[in-house]
């Protein structure tokens, strides 16, 4: 049973009552991510998360990670597009010292300029480790390619020039202006008493009242089938290609989950066991859909040698033919639903995955689903919706490929 409670301030609380585990799991969400960036301060979400592990008012970086080491927790963000998270993990004798340090981070960050300059250099080798990573990169290459023209498509480090530009001012402003409690969900699950709990959130962000700054709503970005091959002297092409997708909410959203798990997305998918197994032409080769509030995206990946790059793009094409003409089996419908159910399941088995389940779902679709309704959801999906799916996503016309590898000559074949 989930606890949703709200402060009168616009603060949201959720919360599960685990009482068989003996850890608690802390989060404070914002609906802030490089989505609400632009051009001048792409990074600047992600730097924000950065810094506020760099010093409070009271607490200076090591302190604030002895808090947390010395009774055996885990502290830790991360950033994505449409929301960041800090969040804790502590014995549920902690609860007080989570929200403690958390609430400290939030509400009394320095942000001071040595801080500033300091953790830039360290953001900058971030950068500079990811763009050592083609079989990641080329994913950020991909979706900058066909949402070129909206901050969704932005890369969530940033740039160089766009971090090295970003001043106290700027980090500061953008803060005032996202983190407001409208955008905030503080999400708690473990073992831990109900009352106390909301007593102790409702203390400390009760009186979160900041001054209201206007903020513009991200537009909708217009999914553009555009090639992009960066040229890199790699040992390996990387190849990510794809096609427009579904938002979060959607009623195919199971559909789609079922659909790509018997093309892509596991070991036994028709794509791994053609071009890995029965090929031997890739070592790693998936595919995976990624939604948003209003829009989505379905991408494919596979790493060969550069010689290798036009024929596994038509294996993946000759791929996406074959089940657009002939669907699914009954088996592979069943199989499907099943793999997705246990490793849902699985994944909910820690109390720091089912506060970040319950918290992006109550930030993003401000509601929350129960582990059986998700479950229902996944058994309803029938052979129909799998084929509605398919004929959605599968439009070889619209189709946006990016490429890393040293190779710049090569082409794909369109609308097979």
């Amino acid at each position: 049973m989930y606890i949703r409670h709200n402060l009168n301030n616009g603060v949201r609380i959720v919360a599960e009552e685990i009482k068989y585990v003996n850890s608690v799991s802390l989060g404070i969400w914002v609906k802030a991510g490089s989505r609400n960036e632009n051009i001048n301060n792409n990074g600047v979400s992600h730097f924000i998360e950065h810094m506020l592990f760099k010093g409070t008012k009271t607490r200076n970086a090591k302190e604030i990670a002895s808090a947390i080491d010395k009774i055996g927790g885990q502290l830790n963000a991360f950033t994505a597009k449409e929301c960041t998270c800090f969040y804790a993990k502590v014995l549920d004798t902690h609860f007080d010292i989570a929200l403690d340090i958390l609430s400290d981070m939030f509400f009394n960050s320095a942000f001071s300029e040595k801080e500033i300059e300091k953790e830039k250099g360290v953001v900058l080798e971030e950068i500079s480790m990811y763009e050592d990573s083609p079989e990641d990169l080329v994913h950020d290459i991909f979706t900058q390619s066909v949402w070129s023209d909206n901050p969704l498509g932005m890369p969530i480090l940033g740039t160089e020039d766009t971090l090295k530009g970003l001043g106290r001012n700027d980090i500061i402003n953008y803060f005032d202006k996202n983190y407001t409690p409208e955008n905030l969900v503080i999400s708690v699950v473990g073992n831990f008493e109900e009352k106390y709990v909301i007593q102790q959130i409702e203390r400390v962000f009760s009186g979160y009242n900041p001054a209201k700054t206007a903020r513009e709503n991200a537009p909708k970005p217009v999914f553009a089938p555009k090639h992009n091959h960066k040229k890199k002297d790699t040992e390996q092409a990387h190849l990510c290609m794809g096609f427009n997708g579904i938002e979060l909410g959607n009623k195919y959203t199971y559909p789609l989950l079922v659909m790509n798990n018997i093309f892509g997305g596991a070991m036994s998918s028709r794509l791994f066991q053609k071009i890995r197994e029965e090929k031997g032409l890739a070592y790693s080769v998936f595919s995976y859909p990624s939604s948003y509030t209003d829009c989505g995206i379905l991408s494919i990946y596979a790493g060969m040698k550069p010689n290798q790059l036009d024929y596994v793009m038509e294996l993946i094409q000759e791929e996406i033919k074959e089940i657009k003409k002939n669907g699914i089996t009954e088996d592979e419908l069943y199989d499907s639903k099943e793999q997705i159910k246990g490793s849902y399941i699985l994944g909910l088995e820690s109390t720091s995955g089912r506060m970040i389940s319950i918290g992006k779902s109550e930030l993003l679709l401000d509601k929350i689903y129960s582990p059986k309704e998700i479950t229902d959801f996944i058994d309803a999906v029938t052979m129909d919706d799998i084929n509605h799916v398919i004929d959605l996503i599968f439009n070889t016309d619209e189709m946006g490929v990016a490429i890393i590898g040293p190779n710049k000559n090569n082409t794909v074949r369109q609308g097979r």
